[in-house]
C-alpha cells in the first residue's frame, strides 16, 4: 500500500508497483486530461508535475511515485482561476486537435518557473513536447504571453 497526493488529495494505491502512473491517473482516478501518446516518454502528451517538476507519466512507475505530490492538468488551475499558461493558451488559440495540449501546458508551466523571460530559442530548445498538428508557432506565442502574465 502506498500513499500519493494527486491534485492536493491523498490517494492510496495497492496495485502493481510497476504500473505506469499514467494508467493509474486515467484508469483508476478518471483523470483523463493526461493523454497516452507514445508510451516511451518521447512525445510529452502524458506530462504531469511530480513534486513540482514536469515528468512524463508513462515512464514513472507507481513505485517511483510513492509519497510524491502529483499535479495533473485537472489540478493546475486554482479553483475557477486558470493558471497563466492555460489562460495564454486560450488567448492565443493554440489548440488545433487539442490532444497534446494538456502535456504542452504542463511542460510550459514548469519551464516558466525557471525561465521567466524566455527567448524563442529557449522555448524551442526546452519544450520537447510533440504536436502532430504543428501548432508550434502558436505554442511559442502563448509561452511568451504566459511569461508576461506570470511576470504581472
Amino acid at each position: 500500500m502506498m500513499d500519493i497526493i494527486i491534485n492536493g488529495k491523498r490517494q492510496r494505491f495497492d496495485g502493481d508497483p510497476d504500473m505506469p502512473l499514467l494508467w493509474y491517473l486515467r484508469d483508476e482516478l478518471g483523470l483523463v486530461g493526461t493523454k497516452f501518446g507514445c508510451g516511451i516518454a518521447s512525445c510529452g502528451a502524458c506530462t504531469v508535475h511530480v513534486n513540482g517538476e514536469a515528468q512524463r507519466s508513462c515512464s514513472v512507475p507507481m513505485a517511483g511515485a510513492e509519497g510524491a505530490s502529483i499535479t495533473t492538468i485537472e489540478g493546475l488551475a486554482k479553483g475557477d482561476k486558470l493558471h497563466p499558461v492555460q489562460q495564454a493558451w486560450i488567448e492565443e488559440d493554440v489548440a488545433q486537435c487539442g490532444y497534446c495540449q494538456a502535456g504542452q501546458i504542463m511542460a510550459v508551466s514548469d519551464f516558466l518557473k525557471s525561465n521567466p523571460n524566455p527567448t524563442d530559442a529557449d522555448i524551442d530548445q526546452s519544450i520537447g513536447n510533440l504536436c502532430r498538428c504543428g501548432t508550434y508557432p502558436r505554442v511559442r506565442k502563448a509561452v511568451h504571453r504566459a511569461a508576461a502574465l506570470m511576470r504581472g
